[in-house]
């Protein structure tokens, strides 16, 4: 079976559609990748795949190779170019009247940092088609049969993490996708005492599902039903992670609530399940995945605002649950979209415009949110119980 050289499978889960689940698929496999762990993302999201377009992978292609498929590489295991100062997410901290500062480098004399990260891959059906608007017209049992044929046919490297976009609902693929890994998959990570116990530790360790919602009731309502799929099913919960909740404003750093709050943490509470953090809405992420270039914080464009006056994020939480490290940082501590970090409006440093997406992706303050998201559940991942 293709995942024998996976470790962990995560899977991401919803059970309403819009919520962001590939975007949150995409932003922790960087932050695990950043970690320096293995990562793979497949995304069974049969008839809407947006994996490839977030990696910025369309025209990528599949291959074929003995015994199956080959999946892309996104990126290799490699150091990532110096910069400074650099302000990794890891060394954020946070002080008691709530505002982030810089905290002091673990190098002496403020020596620049250079992340080790880890390779990622990602297969998509996608990957398969002729064309990105080729429509995916298939009934169920093509659909199942499908992802089927993903989970044991993807020649997967060694890998620390593998995380399965999947679509909305309840439905085929989740059947399909859950029937396979409880067959194929352990659910425990104890020190094996019997010869069986020894047979299930080489299998996979199926982690458990993280689910995705979004703050008002309307998402809420649906996302328990994936809740429910998990119980019947025998699948854990890792925690649920509350998307686009609120919003900063970059250049006055009032916060607004677009969609409500605390939906997503209320939920995780009724159902007995961990809450691992608010994700709040950052049109950084969009420069980013969208126009292929670096987030830009804290500038007003010209003939905007106030005449162009620079403004400044201030604290904006991220609904984190009290999580340490997971707010939104000033936007003098973060890196502009040239690439260059940015101190009152002075640039410091040049990069490439032809940076990896991981690399890039270290200028969006989501970047920090979600390290403490991966962490986190790298933890409760990684720690037998």
């Amino acid at each position: 079976m293709s995942l024998d050289n996976v470790k962990h499978v995560l899977l991401i889960l919803s059970g309403k559609g819009g919520v962001g689940k590939s975007s949150v698929t995409t932003q922790l496999a960087l932050s695990l990748t950043l970690a320096g762990k293995s990562v793979g993302i497949l995304d069974i999201d049969l008839t809407g795949p947006s994996i490839p377009r977030l990696l910025g992978l369309e025209d990528a292609k599949i291959t074929q190779a003995p015994g199956g498929w080959n999946p892309v590489r996104v990126h290799p295991a490699q150091t990532l170019p110096t910069h400074q100062p650099t302000y990794l997410p890891s060394r954020t901290q946070e002080s008691n009247n709530g505002n982030h500062e810089k905290p002091e480098s673990p190098n002496t004399n403020d020596q620049p940092t250079s992340p080790q990260i880890g390779p990622l891959y990602a297969a998509s059906l996608a990957f398969l088609l002729p064309s990105r608007s080729s429509a995916v017209i298939w009934r169920g049992p093509k659909k199942t049969a499908m992802v089927r044929q993903f989970l044991t046919d993807v020649l997967w490297p060694p890998l620390d993490y593998l995380l399965i976009d999947t679509p909305p609902g309840t439905s085929d693929e989740h059947i399909a996708l859950a029937e396979t890994l409880l067959k194929n998959t352990t659910q425990t990570l104890n020190p094996p005492t019997s010869s069986e116990e020894q047979i299930l530790s080489s299998l996979p360790h199926l982690a458990g599902a993280l689910v995705v919602t979004t703050p008002q009731a309307i998402s809420t309502s649906d996302v328990k039903k994936e809740l429910n799929f998990c119980r019947k099913t025998g699948i854990g919960v890792i925690g649920v992670v509350e998307n686009m909740s609120g919003f900063v404003c970059e250049c006055c750093g009032e916060r607004t609530n677009l969609f409500g709050s605390g939906g997503g943490e209320a939920m995780a509470r009724e159902f007995g399940v961990r809450f691992l953090g608010g994700v709040p809405v950052d049109l950084g992420w969009g420069k980013v995945v969208e126009e292929g270039g670096w987030a830009e914080y804290g500038r007003v464009e010209e003939g905007g605002g106030d005449g162009g006056r620079e403004g400044k994020d201030e604290d904006g939480g991220g609904g984190d649950g009290g999580m340490e490290g997971d707010g939104i940082r000033s936007a003098e501590d973060l890196v502009n979209g040239n690439g260059e970090v940015s101190v009152d409006g002075a640039s410091q440093q040049k990069r490439t415009d032809k940076a990896l997406l991981v690399e890039r992706y270290r200028s969006c303050k989501l970047c920090e949110v979600f390290d403490g998201i991966s962490r986190r559940i790298i933890d409760i991942v990684e720690t037998p119980g």
